[in-house]
């Protein structure tokens, strides 16, 4: 979603996201042309007329569960997106008994919550686990 037209969006899509996209991007993109929705979110600079790069994540409840907000000059990495998602549906799955460390993707482990990992979270999440 951005503050551009529709117009600019097909444009955009047709002559950069196609080239990088073979056939596009499979999602409609929205528009946000006063701002509204940018507002809501406090990502939406008024005076400039410009949205800076937000990214929410929201759960079934409308709950916003982890948010980024970035200057427009800095892209975002989707990559990352992607893990947060699985991680916080992980997390919503085994009804919060399960944590992602630092760096989780599926497959590795998960931590168990609670008062004996207090203190522990070494012994069992190493730093190099962190990073693929």
């Amino acid at each position: 979603m951005s503050i551009d037209s529709v117009f600019v969006h097909k444009m955009w899509d047709d002559h950069e996201l196609s080239k990088m996209v073979q056939g596009g991007i499979p999602f409609p993109m929205l528009s946000d042309t006063g701002g509204k929705v940018g507002s809501a979110f406090g990502v939406y600079d008024e005076e400039a007329g410009v949205e800076m790069r937000g990214r929410f994540i929201i759960d079934p409840e409308g709950i916003i569960q982890g948010f980024e907000v970035l200057t427009p000059p800095v892209g975002r990495n989707i990559s990352e997106t992607i893990r947060q998602v699985q991680a916080f549906q992980l997390v919503r799955e085994s009804k919060g008994t399960q944590a992602t460390p630092s760096g989780w993707r599926p497959g590795k482990i998960t931590l168990k919550p609670g008062p004996d990992l207090v203190g522990k979270v070494w012994e069992v999440w190493k730093t190099p686990m962190a990073f693929d």
